[in-house]
């Protein structure tokens, strides 16, 4: 029997430099991802080769074998006891360590196999631990050899982001999205400014039900038929880049609307619900202030003339909300199933035996039931998936696990604590929140957002900021935000650059900054405001 007991590591400061290095060369290359004409999953699955042969040839990662299956020994508080860490692989290298319980429950779910002997450390540096204490104590288990940069990737992560784009994607052939947007289309009777606001709000909301990139496709291709049927192309670049703008808003209302929300608000625990309370608030606020910019500064106004209202409104009566939809047996089961999955996700926390499962097991269900409608023609579906955002993010998690054994997000975060107050506490200070959330805004704006969440939701963890920390938030709303500051700053607002150059309406990067600075501002200011002020008193989960 084992007798494990998790480990610390040194590193010298020449090894974490070079890793240190690595990372800004990841991050140069993912901002000049399009003049280096490479996909995302090809620049970090590089990264990643590298980084784990260099890691492995300088010894800062561990090829034991992982522990499953262990439990936590129930140890009689502040009494300590002598154990004997054991390596079945270096068995001369055993050694007595006292141990001070703290009144650990037995089988302990927090506890995992991560915790395991030497599972972070050196196989070679174990004489020259200190022993320590309170620490837990696991019992039991059985070894699995594994590939070293398994236990680094966030599997429940990628099973959310499969298991959704699966679940929308099918849901999409039943004709459902297209049904809404045509009706709120009628809705509007053609009046532009109230059109704006009625394709605003669609944004949002298929923002946070289905992702940045399909809600900016959708709403945008509409907005471009409704406007030359309704004879105002001249509005379709205010539309388009209100929408666009919109989408990174929208992203911020659940847990599930865009991968920086899944990655940090998984690393704080947060759950669906509580996610969005604490920001619903703020989007519904930065939305009709957008909205309202946008209607001023384009000249987006509402219709006055009798006759051009009845002219309008006879146009839009053109179309015809049920020509998408093949069969409505299968239109009637999407809508029932779609809002089963998003009460199911709301309240995954609260289910018996399917909180311990987790969303990416909610996710990936919720697929395998929708792909039974094409079970013969799933194929179609599997090619449509996104597998260059899921080789990103396997490449970028194992990039992020070895910078964790090379001790450089230890280090970036030691530059945090020395620019903040302290990060551990409860409510941190206004200038922490603050500077945290401009930085992942600024640095949102030039590269990919993904990277930046992943980095600092490892970092806060590291460095046991509480669950209810502001500082999760505005990693959160700095990272989705900082996205509308340039045209290479989100998926979205890149698609509705091209949709605007498709209809010919060129705008260049400094063109894109120029007009789109004034929303990013408001909303980033915004955005301080709440997560500064109001955030704290929102008391919920």
């Amino acid at each position: 029997m084992d007798l494990l007991i998790a480990n610390a590591h040194s590193v010298h400061w020449s090894i974490t430099t070079m890793f240190a290095l690595i990372l800004v060369g990841l991050i140069v290359c993912l901002a000049l991802e399009e003049k280096i004409h490479a996909k995302k999953s090809i620049i970090a699955g590089s990264f990643a080769a590298i980084c784990l042969l260099l890691g492995t040839f300088t010894g800062i990662l561990s090829f034991e074998k992982i522990v499953v299956g262990s439990h936590r020994a129930e140890l009689p508080a502040n009494e300590e006891i002598e154990v004997l860490v054991y390596s079945e692989d270096h068995p001369e290298l055993c050694q007595k360590v006292g141990v001070t319980g703290d009144a650990p429950k037995a089988d302990d779910p927090a506890q995992s196999a991560v915790d395991a002997h030497d599972d972070h450390g050196d196989q070679d540096s174990h004489h020259d631990h200190a022993p320590m204490e309170k620490h837990a104590l696991h019992l039991d288990g059985h070894r699995l050899s594994t590939p070293v940069y398994i236990p680094g990737v966030d599997w429940s992560v990628i099973a959310i982001i499969l298991g959704s784009s699966l679940f929308v994607d099918v849901t999409s052939k039943s004709g459902l999205f297209t049904w809404i947007a045509i009706k709120v289309t009628k809705a509007s009777s053609g009046d532009p400014r109230r059109l704006l606001f009625f394709y605003g709000l669609m944004t949002v909301v298929f923002s946070a039900v289905l992702n940045n990139v399909t809600a900016m496709i959708i709403v945008g291709s509409l907005t471009a038929v409704s406007l030359d049927k309704l004879k105002q192309n001249k509005l379709l670049l205010g539309f388009l880049l209100i929408e666009g703008l919109l989408t990174n808003v929208g992203g911020l209302l659940t847990l599930i609307s865009s991968v920086p929300n899944i990655i940090v608000g998984t690393a704080a625990d947060i759950s669906f619900v509580t996610f969005f309370v604490k920001s619903a608030p703020f989007v519904v606020v930065a939305t009709l202030v957008t909205l309202w910019m946008g209607s001023m500064l384009f000249g987006i106004h509402r219709l006055k003339d009798r006759a051009a209202k009845d002219e309008a409104r006879s146009l839009v009566a053109g179309f015809d909300e049920n020509d998408g939809v093949e069969s409505w047996g299968f239109f009637r089961f999407s809508v029932a199933l779609l809002l089963l999955f998003i009460v199911t996700i709301a309240t995954t926390s609260a289910l018996p035996g399917i909180s311990k499962l987790g969303m990416g097991f909610v996710a990936m269900t919720f697929a395998v039931v929708m792909l039974w409608r094409f079970k013969s023609d799933v194929n179609r579906f599997y090619s449509a998936v996104d597998w260059d955002l899921l080789g990103f993010f396997i490449a970028l998690f194992m990039v992020i696990y070895v910078m964790e054994h090379a001790l450089v997000l230890e280090r970036i975060g030691d530059g945090l604590q020395m620019v903040m107050s302290d990060i551990s506490a409860e409510t941190p200070s206004a200038m922490d929140a603050s500077l945290l959330l401009v930085g992942s805004a600024l640095f949102s704006s030039v590269t990919d957002n993904i990277p930046l969440a992943a980095m600092f939701a490892s970092i806060l963890g590291n460095l046991n900021a509480p669950e209810s920390s502001t500082l999760w938030w505005s990693v959160i709303f700095g990272a989705n935000l900082g996205g509308n500051i340039t045209p290479i700053g989100s998926a979205s607002t890149l698609v509705a650059v091209t949709i605007m150059h498709k209809h010919n309406l060129p705008l260049s990067f400094a063109a894109f900054v120029k007009a789109a600075i004034p929303y990013a501002l408001v909303q980033i200011i915004l955005a301080l405001v709440y997560v500064v002020l109001i955030l704290p008193l929102i008391r919920f989960g």
